[in-house]
């Protein structure tokens, strides 16, 4: 079936057997949560029964889960991106995901690796301040890494200790 759709003219309308095929695939190449997979269902011109019975299905058949999601998001932006707990919260809950939820994906940010992640993102944004003020160079370096999602408290105690 075919659609109106952008200035391309017209899309394929998927049939539901049809989605629920790609979604299987969308799902398993990786985590997803709810609501990506739920704007996925409905960029293939799916109606809200339609999305709704496959996301049902998805999530009783293992697919979808978003305590996974959760896990996989938050250690994965930690270790790749080196984000703060801040910024993966926030992003965690602009995908509608619950709290407890969200506190089970932070538990996979060890406390260790995670401030010797924040020294090293301190020692390397120091070394490359040009910035002669000591005040100054440790504003500069505090802001990108609260701008990074770390909290301020830590991250004025680390760059104080750290900057000297």
């Amino acid at each position: 079936m075919y659609t109106e759709g952008d200035s391309e003219g017209y899309i394929k309308r998927l049939t539901p057997a049809e989605a629920l095929s790609k979604a299987y695939k969308y799902c398993a190449y990786q985590e997803r949560s709810h609501l990506e997979v739920k704007r996925k269902l409905y960029s293939y011109g799916l109606y809200s029964s339609d999305v709704d019975e496959i996301l049902s299905r998805l999530i009783s058949e293992g697919f979808i889960n978003e305590e996974r999601f959760a896990k996989a998001y938050a250690g994965g932006k930690f270790r790749i991106k080196k984000w703060g707990r801040n910024k993966i919260i926030n992003q965690l809950e602009s995908q509608g995901l619950t709290k407890r939820c969200i506190e089970a994906g932070l538990k996979e940010l060890d406390q260790a690796d995670y401030k010797r992640t924040l020294e090293g993102l301190i020692e390397k944004k120091s070394v490359q301040s040009t910035e002669e003020n000591l005040f100054k160079k440790r504003d500069s370096v505090a802001k990108f890494l609260i701008a990074k999602g770390y909290e301020s408290e830590l991250v004025w105690q680390k760059v104080k200790e750290l900057i000297k």
